[in-house]
């Protein structure tokens, strides 16, 4: 069982940015990925960003140069900086993290809410 709890939601202004953690506990097997996943108000959940134990890096297209995820895999920790932040970016971000052989966790999520 894996526990996932991010950190740093908001509220921004337009062309701001913000940064986001996600600190991992329980057991925890390598190698895995870390990431980031948003859903706005009446949309699906997608992906942002996520990146392996090993340091490969996916991000979706439209918010490539913008964002950027890292992570601490001695604390068990990813991070999202989001630069520039459009007033459509208002979501609950959460974090997830994938293991071979074990299902994927997922934060309980933190609210990012971008004024214009």
């Amino acid at each position: 069982q894996v526990r996932l709890v991010e950190s740093g939601g908001g509220l921004v202004q337009a062309g701001g940015s913000l940064g986001l953690s996600c600190a991992a506990s329980g057991i925890i097997f390598s190698p895995n990925i870390m990431g980031w996943y948003r859903q706005a108000p009446g949309k699906q959940r997608e992906l942002v960003a996520d990146m392996s134990s090993g340091g490969r890096t996916n991000y979706v297209d439209s918010l490539k140069g913008r964002f950027t995820i890292s992570r601490d895999n001695a604390k068990n920790t990813v991070y999202l900086r989001m630069n520039n932040l459009e007033p459509g970016g208002t979501s609950v971000y959460y974090c997830s993290i994938e293991e071979k052989f074990e299902p994927t966790y997922w934060g309980r999520g933190t609210q990012v809410t971008v004024s214009s």
